[in-house]
């Protein structure tokens, strides 16, 4: 199968300003696709092009085989768009808002399916002003839903709810892939795109950084470690360093030990201390994670970082 999406080669320029560099990637049906970089790395300019509504420079772009810069009615009823926030109106009811929306689509879902999909039936007849936080968000899914796309764009899904509320969210999201959804992810929140993201593009300064799967990215470091404990007391840094072979470093009263032959050094470690008759307190073993990885490639070189903010289209 084609890809739902391509982009290939893609430039914008406000005037002299480049935003993005030529970037190209693809999304497969039925991904859940993070796209992630920093504040003004060109996330927003890019989805408003695959959306239809900002114009680029050069480069192919295209969305269920169809430009977006010449996309029509058909095409629309196709995709969805979930804002990172939007205002309804409090007054309406749950129901009462999807409906409307509903009608905006030549062949929508039910509302009663559409309901069900982001866990609101049990909600459909209380307003929309008396909502929590999560609870409107997932009003927001569903607007994005009731048209039946074959590609959700979703941005920023879980800002701003608690961490119960963003768990529900996931649940929901997961279960987009299982309709055989193809959604395109946009999230500040690393652990969020490791949990959902089938594949990540990172941008960077309008470039692509990095690109694969959560746990090709986290692999990308290497296989370094960190190895932590409580500094056991009467003991010294560099006792801890001859007795592992290793370097270390203390701060606040806290041990790390960076090394890519964790089980060589843990053994040492746990030897000593046991010889040495000391407890490790607070003993972790932690390996890069996408934060690692979004810390060392996301940020622009000095210089290099701008606001995405751009004229309108």
């Amino acid at each position: 199968m084609a890809p739902v999406v391509t982009v290939r080669e893609l430039r914008k320029s406000y005037g002299e300003v480049e935003r993005l560099h030529g970037i190209s990637f693809s999304v497969e049906a039925g991904q859940i696709f993070g796209f992630l970089g920093t504040n003004g790395a060109g996330k927003t300019t890019t989805i408003e092009i695959l959306e239809g509504y900002r114009s680029r420079s050069s480069g192919e772009v295209t969305v269920l085989g169809v430009d977006p810069a010449r996309a029509d009615r058909a095409w629309r009823n196709r995709i969805g768009i979930v804002l990172q926030e939007s205002e309804l109106n409090p007054v309406y009811t749950v129901r009462e808002t999807v409906t409307m929306f509903a009608r905006y689509f030549d062949s929508p879902t039910p509302i009663g399916r559409t309901l069900d999909v982001v866990g609101l039936s049990a909600n459909a007849d209380e307003r929309i002003g008396r909502l929590s936080g999560g609870q409107k968000r997932r009003v927001d899914v569903a607007l994005g839903l009731v048209g039946d796309p074959d590609v959700l764009f979703l941005d920023e899904p879980t800002t701003g709810l608690d961490p119960a509320a963003r768990r529900e969210m996931w649940r929901m999201i997961d279960g987009l892939r299982t309709e055989g959804k193809t959604v395109f992810l946009t999230t500040h929140y690393m652990d969020e795109a490791a949990r959902l993201s089938d594949r990540i593009v990172i941008l960077r300064a309008g470039a692509i950084a990095a690109e694969g799967t959560p746990d090709e990215l986290s692999r990308s470091l290497g296989r370094t470690s960190d190895i932590s404990f409580a500094l056991p007391p009467g003991t010294t840094r560099s006792e801890i360093e001859t007795a592992v072979g290793t370097a270390a470093t203390v701060e606040s009263e806290t041990v790390r030990l960076r090394t890519d032959s964790v089980q060589r050094v843990l053994a040492r470690l746990l030897r000593w201390a046991e010889d040495a008759r000391v407890e490790l307190s607070s003993l972790q073993v932690t390996q890069p994670t996408l934060d690692d990885v979004f810390v060392q490639l996301a940020e622009p070189d000095d210089g290099a970082r701008g606001a995405d903010g751009a004229p309108p289209p």
